[in-house]
């Protein structure tokens, strides 16, 4: 009876830990689970686990042991806000499946998947041909995010009987106040122009600037701190 009731107060407070931990971290770690949240939340729950079936372990070590991993990943995620490589070893970055139109094999490969996971991740997305998209970027978090051709969007322009346009996938020039020269040197842009364009809305420093995006056809889209 006192090992049933040991092995109780040691779940509770596993429990309550790491519930104040997961709220502490924020919902990311369930909304988008990238694979260092994989990973950590697996350790979280072998530490628990492993404890409650372990008879030398008690509530002080289960309690000590959440604590130090929670803070080991929140020390983590405070250095990769700041440290942009940092962030995109351990998270990684998205990649674009399909861009305009065309399936990037080399992508379908890096990321191990093949034509039918595609497929199987399309209809998801209530699309059922490939010929129905412009862009297909797999997310961090393994999700897959679609932008439709245009005679696709809903409602379509055929319905509306407008003329055909491009899609235009906006991409980012400044995140978390750093420059993206790849970015914008591919758009066919420099920093000049750059520069000239966050003068026009305020800004002398891309330090000043959390998040700058293009689309062909818009201005330039700032959020500033």
């Amino acid at each position: 009876m006192d090992e049933l009731i040991g092995i109780a107060l040691e779940l509770f407070f596993g429990f309550i830990c790491l519930f104040i931990l997961t709220k502490f971290l924020g919902r990311a770690t369930i909304t988008q689970l990238t694979t260092f949240d994989f990973i950590s939340a697996l350790v979280l729950g072998e530490l628990v686990g492993n404890a409650l079936y372990d008879s030398e372990v008690g509530v002080g070590k289960i309690l000590f042991s959440v604590i130090f991993w929670g803070a080991l990943i929140y020390v983590t995620e405070v250095i990769t806000q700041k440290n942009i490589r940092l962030r995109l070893f351990l998270e990684g970055r998205p990649s674009i499946i399909i861009r305009k139109g065309k399936i990037s094999y080399k992508e379908l490969s890096k990321n191990r998947l093949d034509i039918d996971q595609l497929l199987h991740m399309l209809r998801s997305k209530d699309i059922f041909s490939i010929r129905e998209v412009e862009y297909a970027i797999l997310e961090t978090d393994g999700s897959l995010s679609v932008l439709p051709k245009s005679d696709y969007a809903k409602p379509t322009r055929s319905d509306l009987q407008l003329p055909p346009s491009e899609p235009a996938l906006p991409i980012a020039f400044v995140s978390d106040g750093r420059l993206l020269l790849k970015n914008l040197i591919q758009s066919g842009f420099d920093e000049d122009w750059l520069k000239t364009q966050l003068k026009k809305q305020g800004f002398t420093d891309y330090k000043q600037v959390l998040y700058a995006e293009w689309q062909q056809g818009s201005t330039l889209f700032i959020e500033s701190y």
